[in-house]
């Protein structure tokens, strides 16, 4: 999903995230005339949009402090200051949301909501200066690998499939080792620990250039080489997920032996929280569009040649594009080709991306990607989000609240708890729609409930039309009392996605039902 209307600090091609609290955030409606396009016209206007005429000063943190009102807002985002006051009128998360970063290094509040926004490209005309930092109040930088610390604050690692806790002391981080033959160069990673059946390598091999990210929960292994002499194209990845072990195979261009595989590039070596690493993106071929409904298709993407990539579940990917001279950015959930796609064999190839993104009538990135024609590019980041497999293990009962492409994440959490997740035994949807002809993938929901005992699916409808048999309103106390079962042996578990406002609201019901927040995960749209 991840492709519904949005608010967002600090750009208005962003989305909404909510709080970890589940507290709502403000959501304002824009005044006509103030959308994204009409943002990326007032920078291109020729207008001042910095109050200095077009010259860079060095800002003081004292000079930062007096530029703190509504019409006059400076604010500083890594290093550099930008004044945000022609921006008020066209920030989806409204006024109050940018002026707390209002004459402050607003970085932090940045990097909790969007750290993934090209604000140089939305904010380039807004650009004061360079922020001056006095030596006292430098930050010291801390090492980049963690020492004596535990993943998401767990103990020591356990064998689960689903992604158990992994100390990062130096016995339990990743390692590799390399072999090879007169054709191959082989790089062996053995993670020590057990991983997902479907994978968890990101891999790009573009020129001479090797790098290898291995998605371990909400860490990062990564390898990164300039390799000492050039490979053909095409890379092999398998995967052996019972022991943790990713076999990488390339092929030598030239047959000779190699004194090593390369010199290594930046964080080479590395085993950090994967926020940390940074996005990086791979220009994809688009393959094919198909209909799912009359306003929502299936893009079929194909990763350039060198490239190979596992996406979680749960995990979604953002897509770049330059519309108009100014780059927009959106998150969207990679679901699979059908719902429910034969078991994944070991060393299947992940060559294309399938993503449902509905087009919007003002979408600006959605408009411009239903207008591509199969062979056009787009760039498309890694896997992102905190999901991780974990939350699942021992779950007896699990729960899927979605509104419209809130759905796209839940269709692969779905065929995970059916065919990977043996403790799971009831599965139940509850899906929120406008009306029938919006419902995603109906036919083959249908399909699943009808041969799978442990799946439920109970539709909801805004706008039905009279003819409707089914549940008719929208999320409220009632619908959920009735649809969450809670027998006393169970151990329950709720994913919930959808526009903001049904996200907020939907958390706040179920804590009122007695929901904790270990039971509750919230999709950030």
């Amino acid at each position: 999903m991840l492709n519904v209307p949005s608010q967002a600090f600090p750009a208005v091609s962003s989305q909404q995230r909510v709080s970890p609290a589940g507290q709502p955030r403000n959501k304002v409606a824009l005044k006509p005339g103030h959308s994204l396009m009409d943002w990326i016209r007032v920078t291109k206007s020729g207008r001042d949009l910095t109050g200095l005429k077009g010259r860079l000063i060095d800002v003081t943190e004292e000079e930062l402090k007096k530029h703190n009102t509504r019409n006059d807002c400076w604010t500083c985002i890594r290093g550099m200051v930008y004044n945000v006051s022609a921006y008020m009128d066209f920030h989806p998360g409204g006024e109050e949301e940018l002026m707390k970063a209002a004459g402050i290094d607003g970085t932090d509040l940045f990097d909790q909501v969007h750290r993934w926004v090209n604000y140089e490209s939305m904010l380039k005309e807004c650009l004061v200066g360079r922020m001056v930092i006095k030596a006292s109040t430098a930050i010291k930088v801390q090492p980049s690998k963690p020492v004596n610390t535990f993943v998401d604050g767990f103990a020591p690692p356990t064998t689960s499939l689903l992604g158990s806790a992994v100390a990062t002391t130096k016995d339990n981080r990743p390692r590799y080792d390399w072999f090879q033959t007169e054709d191959t160069v082989n790089i062996v990673i053995y993670t020590k620990r057990k991983i997902p059946r479907s994978g968890c390598s990101v891999v790009d091999c573009q020129g001479n250039v090797l790098r290898l990210e291995l998605l371990l929960g909400r860490w990062s292994y990564l390898l990164h080489w300039s390799l000492s002499h050039e490979v053909e194209e095409n890379v092999v990845v398998q995967t052996v997920s019972s022991v943790g072990k990713v076999e990488v195979n390339l092929r030598k261009v030239l047959k000779a032996k190699w004194a090593q595989v390369g010199q290594p590039l930046e964080s080479h070596d590395s085993f950090i929280q994967s926020k940390h690493l940074g996005l990086f993106y791979r220009d994809c071929v688009l393959v094919s569009k198909k209909e799912v409904t009359h306003d929502t298709q299936l893009f079929c993407f194909r990763l350039p040649p060198g490239a190979h990539m596992d996406i979680p579940v749960g995990r979604h990917v953002y897509l770049k594009a330059s519309i108009q001279g100014s780059e927009v950015v959106k998150p969207y959930t990679p679901v699979d080709q059908e719902l429910m796609p034969q078991i994944h064999s070991n060393n299947t190839q992940s060559s294309e991306i399938y993503l449902m993104i509905k087009v919007y009538p003002d979408g600006v990135l959605t408009q411009h990607l239903d207008s591509l024609d199969p062979g056009a590019t787009v760039s498309m980041s890694g896997p992102e989000g905190p999901f991780t497999l974990r939350c699942l293990q021992d779950i007896t009962h699990l729960y899927l609240l979605a509104a419209g492409t809130g759905f796209t994440p839940m269709a692969r959490l779905l065929c995970l708890a059916l065919q990977d997740v043996p403790s799971v035994r009831r599965t139940k949807l509850m899906f929120f729609n406008h009306q029938e002809r919006d419902i995603l993938w109906y036919s083959q929901l249908e399909q699943l409930c009808a041969e799978e005992e442990r799946f439920q699916v109970e539709y909801v409808l805004s706008e039905p039309a009279g003819s409707w048999t089914g549940k008719r309103g929208r999320i409220d106390a009632t619908l959920l009392q009735a649809f969450l079962d809670r027998p006393g042996d169970s151990k329950c578990f709720v994913c919930v996605c959808g526009p903001t406002g049904f996200t907020e609201l939907t958390v706040q019901l179920l804590k009122q039902q007695g929901f904790s927040e270990k039971e509750i995960h919230a999709f950030k749209t």
